[in-house]
């Protein structure tokens, strides 16, 4: 079975930022998933759950309000690894060219009174929110990227060499 592309980059060296994780193409229209990366993979304390679900909410809510990208956005939700999130738009846009739409994403977060949709009606598990942590953590990743705006490793994925294996295997496939 090969590997996907999401777990063959080497979590070892990837920085919180905007990465280009895959693209897809379905007909004649692609499809690009971002890894949208609040920490450090098994270097940092990852983000609270009941944060990242305020987070998702919240966050979700803005994207498909947002005037000029409401028609793009197909998904936005939390990586299971919890470090993150993947987003999923129409086209095929550079990291760089989505980082303005990010960044307003995190820095609206401070904004909310309430998290949009945490309700027994509208959530499979609405009381499991924590809005002051999701600020907190949006805050964060907000600074951080204005902090980095010019530093490309918040943008490109590690590059790495994976050794073959005589059978045609990467070294990291099982």
């Amino acid at each position: 079975m090969d590997l996907i592309p999401s777990f063959s980059v080497d979590h070892t060296l990837i920085v919180p930022g905007i990465f280009i994780s895959r693209v897809d193409v379905l007909g004649e229209n692609k499809v690009t998933t971002y890894d949208i990366r609040l920490k450090r993979p098994n270097k940092e304390p990852v983000i609270d759950v009941a944060a990242m679900h305020s987070l998702e909410h919240i966050i979700a809510t803005f994207l498909r309000n947002e005037s000029s990208w409401k028609n793009e956005i197909i998904y936005w939700g939390p990586m299971g690894c919890l470090t993150g999130f993947y987003l999923i738009l129409k086209g095929n846009k550079s990291s760089k060219e989505i980082y303005e739409l990010i960044l307003s994403a995190f820095k609206s977060v401070n904004e909310v009174q309430n998290v949009p949709g945490a309700t027994p009606e509208n959530c499979g598990n609405y009381l499991m929110h924590n809005l002051d942590m999701a600020k907190w953590y949006a805050a964060e990743f907000a600074d951080y990227l204005s902090a980095n705006s010019n530093n490309p490793r918040i943008f490109e994925y590690p590059k790495v060499e994976r050794p073959v294996t005589e059978d045609g295997r990467n070294f990291y496939d099982s």
